[in-house]
């Protein structure tokens, strides 16, 4: 999966520094601003959660796959905005990784926790 995130950074950075906005969604979000992004991707993780309650009741599961493939798009163009890329996040996931996840919370700041 990291091959096609790093793809994916990649042709985001760059519609976000190249494309009209005009011509390119990414671009369009992008100069739209972070308050936009946000909107976007917590519209994706509602409908993320719907299409996981629907595939738990069914057996065919492509609507909650699309809307996960839509949130993950969604959440690179959010690092790409803060100038943040999925190698930031999975070198932070590979930092846990071995570590209880109840280990890992209890040693966060009290304002994470929340």
């Amino acid at each position: 999966m990291s091959d096609i995130l790093a793809q994916l950074d990649a042709v985001i950075s760059s519609r976000i520094a190249e494309a009209d906005p005009s011509s390119s969604y990414v671009a369009k979000l992008h100069h739209s601003g972070l308050d936009r992004i946000l909107k976007k991707l917590g519209e994706e993780s509602a409908e993320t959660i719907i299409a996981a309650k629907n595939a738990a009741q069914s057996e065919d599961k492509q609507e909650l796959i699309g809307e996960c493939a839509d949130l993950i798009f969604h959440m690179l163009v959010m690092l790409a905005h803060t100038g943040l890329n999925s190698t930031d996040v999975s070198a932070e996931l590979a930092r846990r990784f071995n570590i209880s996840g109840l280990t890992e919370k209890a040693a966060r700041p009290v304002s994470d926790k929340i």
